[in-house]
């Protein structure tokens, strides 16, 4: 082992490589969340090794650039198998496959420096102590954090997320917040690392006891508070019915009047809306792909005709802004007679999906973004909540479901969270699991049901505590239908303190005691 771990190519390219890239079997739909338990202490044992090295076997270099090499490496391993779903999207544009190299490469690579600059910066610094593993961790969740907030965002596949199956250990999410439990569960991810230690078996069994403990306590917290929260259920009055649609439609350009009348007609049969007493009907983003809402008044006949006075429907779909001249991608809620009562405009647009980037200058290559329409969306500003009766909905359009700061900005009288997408974009890949996955930790960071509805991806109502009550699977046609309780939370985790407060003291603790190898 020592001759391949002293060759450059094993070390700083394959070994890493390969690291980052198991890392999704991590996730949804896998879930195998041990790989993590033996990916991150192999890559804090490599970085230590790399660093301990470079001065002799790899001195042809400076151990600094290895580190960056070496974290560059794990990154590109990490995102290229944790988000290669994305270049599906770009086979739906002939003017588009072009830039499928650039999607599966470049976009990995450029994320990768997340990791890369992390492990120059900490790794310097590194032992085989359990202080390296505080710093190391803390690291880590801190380039998730950078992630989650510079430029637009991309807070994909946190570390916490790897938990999503499981909603009794990440009950403790609502108290902590999303990424002082990723810290967390990096640092407890990290515990096996002992085994590299040159300490007793006595304090290598305390410290991985130790985790196994902690872990052990969130389940039972976790248990105890989804089953006093069932008692709780049972005795709200406060509810309203729902009926979640998901059409498995086609995804399509350039539909035609006939074929829009068509979409239509099918969505109502699967409503089947006919004896239904007073519900809202939620459709998925993107039902009418291209058509504004304005294109769609020659149909307000038949919504007429299948719903009724006490009936609302919830959709996705292009308004027009005639101060602005420029198309919002919106949610609305209208009645039978087809008339608004509430609407929503996306805030956070895909780069290159729904926007396109230094627009005047790459328009003049031919490009434009990757939905249906040569022009970017207007960006949607800050807005209240949609209420309507007693509901206060919290409306979040596809993407916007991975940020949590629409949760801890929402309205202390939320009660009831939306989200609509079209996964078509994902085609049949990981990546409509992996967005669901999300909805589970913004119902619990709420403590308010969530629904969710998606064409061709997952469609479904998440309680209060992330459990999945009903769902319909990628490419299932159908309805799912629940008097859905109506719960606010007034004392939900508002900011990111906690998580700053926790990754100061892991700082402080490596500084005061540096010094000393424990």
């Amino acid at each position: 082992m020592e001759s391949y771990l002293n060759n450059r190519f094993y070390t700083l390219f394959l070994f890493p490589f390969v690291l980052g890239a198991v890392t999704v079997f991590s996730f949804q739909p896998f879930n195998f969340s041990l790989i993590n338990f033996i990916v991150l202490p192999i890559y804090f044992y490599l970085a230590v090794y790399i660093k301990k090295k470079s001065k002799s076997t790899y001195r042809k270099k400076p151990f600094r650039k290895n580190l960056f090499i070496y974290g560059t490496t794990f990154g590109f391993g990490y995102f290229i198998s944790g988000i290669h779903w994305i270049t599906h999207s770009l086979t739906f544009d002939e003017s588009f496959k072009i830039l499928i190299p650039f999607g599966l490469i470049f976009i990995p690579l450029f994320l990768s420096l997340f990791f890369s600059i992390i492990t120059l910066l900490i790794g310097p610094f590194l032992k085989l102590n359990f202080l390296s593993i505080l710093i190391f961790s803390g690291g880590l969740a801190f380039s998730d954090y950078l992630r989650a907030k510079i430029l637009t965002g991309f807070p994909w596949n946190v570390w916490i997320y790897s938990f999503s199956w499981s909603p009794e250990i990440i009950q403790i999410l609502d108290k902590l917040g999303l990424f002082a439990l990723n810290l967390i569960i990096l640092t407890i991810f990290m515990i096996p690392s002992v085994l590299f230690f040159r300490i007793s078996l006595r304090k290598k069994f305390l410290y991985l006891s130790i985790a196994a403990l902690i872990i052990f306590s969130f389940f039972i917290y976790g248990n105890h508070s989804i089953n006093k929260n069932n008692f709780y259920l049972e005795n709200i009055d406060n509810k309203f019915n729902i009926k979640v649609i998901s059409p498995n439609f086609k995804l399509e350009y350039g539909l035609n009047d006939k074929k829009i009348e068509e979409r239509l007609n099918r969505l109502i049969k699967i409503s089947g809306s006919s004896n239904d007493p007073k519900t809202l009907y939620i459709w998925p983003e993107g039902v009418f792909s291209g058509y504004s809402f304005n294109e769609l008044k020659p149909l307000k006949k038949i919504i007429f005709k299948n719903f009724k006075n006490d009936h609302l429907i919830l959709f996705g779909v292009n308004r027009f802004n005639v101060q602005k001249n420029g198309y919002y991608n919106s949610l609305v809620i209208i009645n039978n007679r087809m008339e608004i009562i509430k609407e929503y405009n996306k805030q956070k647009l895909v780069p290159f999906g729904e926007f396109l980037p230094f627009q005047n200058i790459l328009n003049n290559f031919g490009l434009k973004k990757i939905t249906e329409g040569h022009g970017s969306f207007l960006k949607g500003e800050n807005q209240k909540n949609l209420i309507y009766d007693n509901l206060n909905i919290l409306p979040l359009i596809c993407y916007e479901i991975i940020f949590t700061k629409f949760v801890q900005k929402s309205e202390l009288n939320t009660n009831l969270i939306v989200n609509i997408s079209e996964d078509g974009w994902f085609g049949d890949s990981i990546g409509p699991y992996q967005h669901f996955a999300k909805t589970i930790f913004r119902a619990i960071e709420q403590n308010s049901f969530l629904i969710r509805s998606a064409n061709k991806g997952i469609t479904a109502i998440v309680d209060n505590k992330g459990n999945v009550i009903k769902k319909l699977n990628p490419n299932e046609a159908g309805n799912i239908e629940l008097e859905v309780p109506l719960i606010k939370n007034e004392k939900k985790n508002k900011n990111d303190l906690i998580f700053f407060a926790l990754l100061i003291t892991y700082i402080l603790t490596f500084l005061i005691l540096k010094k000393n190898d424990y």
